[in-house]
């Protein structure tokens, strides 16, 4: 398995139509979480962004929004904001563009959102060119820095050391809250919430993913 854990600059020039980072001169950090909602592990990220002050932008599966509406009620609830990341969790490498679109419209249609995450961060170049032609308002948030909590070769100590180390000013984090990467999450996410707010940091949301 191979991923940047920053992303390069040649990736963001290719792709840059997406938004990898949000510019500002302030210390804010823009924490994201994919996959969820899940009824154990959503429930504890909402818990510590709230012990912090903290705002985040949850990238939810449609499957598991009908799944486990009132995590999703929480969500939202507690001002965060929500972007859709497909209804089947699909990989657009992977998938025609009719049928990856009709995907996002589904997932649309309880996450209703102006942000899309692809998953896997997989969507190639023409379906990037055919969503915007069919749905312009659709913002593409990719991200600055992956924490690679869903990989079981990644310890503990080195996923909160891939954030520590090359998150900053403008940085779109990703973490997943997902059942898959909790052993992971619950070590680092307290740790980079208690990191980044000694040094003066705060964490907001995408504004546009508010429903």
């Amino acid at each position: 398995m191979f991923y940047f854990i920053k992303t390069p600059g040649w990736l963001k020039q290719i792709y840059s139509s997406c938004t990898w980072q949000i510019n500002t001169d302030e210390k804010i950090i823009y924490l994201s979480f994919d996959d969820g909602p899940h009824p154990l592990v959503t429930p504890f990220v909402l818990e510590m962004l709230e012990k912090y002050n903290a705002k985040a932008t949850f990238f939810c599966i449609g499957k598991n929004v009908t799944g486990y509406p009132d995590v999703y009620k929480n969500v939202l609830a507690a001002g965060h904001a929500v972007g859709n990341h497909t209804f089947n969790h699909l990989n657009g490498w992977k998938t025609k563009k009719e049928l990856y679109l009709a995907n996002i419209e589904q997932a649309q249609q309880v996450i209703r959102s102006s942000l899309f995450r692809p998953p896997y961060g997989k969507i190639s170049y023409g379906q990037l060119k055919f969503l915007a032609a069919k749905q312009p308002w659709l913002q593409v948030i990719m991200w600055t820095v992956l924490s690679a909590d869903f990989d079981k070769n990644v310890s503990q100590k080195s996923c909160l050391k891939n954030v520590l180390k090359n998150a900053g000013r403008g940085s779109i984090v990703v973490f997943h809250d997902s059942e898959k990467a909790f052993e992971k999450l619950r070590f680092v996410l307290p740790k980079v919430l208690e990191h980044f707010t000694n040094l003066g940091y705060r964490f907001e949301n995408i504004g546009t993913g508010k429903q």
